[in-house]
């Protein structure tokens, strides 16, 4: 039996929300196209476990705000005051080339710009470095900023960088910390 006592806010993980409002799924996907992976069951698994609202806001290119207040209204729920400024966006996870970065070091390239993997990228980054030697690079193809995924590497110790290469393309690169 589900747990309607949640909290719906930015750090609330997707996976509780599914649990507590499984009517809520719909309301997601509706939401952004890349929240139709929800559907798959091996990710549903796996990346709604880690990635919070805010993350999945930032992957689907919606304000917080806006999502959380439509989510509480699709569930019952009043709306929140207003979401902290200091909430990570995009443009938190962009920027200039690192010193570490050469495009000759990149190693493995894994392209999941298709979307039709049933494997989480994270999870094949770190199987990719398990091979991985000092200066060598990882580089991992999008049609949307990989938050959870970026956050879990830098959470394991692992440098990365991402680029806006085009509107639905994002390239983010991995490496070792040195």
């Amino acid at each position: 039996m589900s747990d309607k006592r949640i909290q719906i806010q930015p750090s609330t993980k997707v996976a509780q929300l599914l649990d507590a409002y499984p009517e809520l799924e719909e309301v997601l996907i509706k939401m952004a196209p890349p929240f139709k992976k929800l559907k798959n069951p091996v990710l549903r698994k796996s990346v709604a476990k880690v990635a919070t609202l805010q993350q999945a806001a930032i992957v689907g290119r919606i304000d917080v705000s806006s999502m959380i207040d439509q989510l509480r209204q699709a569930a019952g729920l009043s709306p929140i005051e207003a979401t902290e400024t200091s909430s990570p966006s995009v443009e938190d996870y962009l920027g200039t080339a690192p010193d570490w970065f050469e495009e000759s070091c990149v190693s493995t390239s894994i392209d999941d710009s298709a979307g039709d993997s049933d494997e989480m990228a994270i999870t094949r980054i770190t199987k990719a470095f398990k091979d991985l030697t000092e200066h060598q690079v990882i580089e991992l193809k999008t049609t949307f900023l990989p938050a959870p995924g970026i956050d879990v590497a830098r959470a394991r110790g692992i440098r990365t960088w991402t680029v806006r290469e085009q509107d639905d393309l994002y390239k983010t690169y991995f490496t070792r910390s040195g």
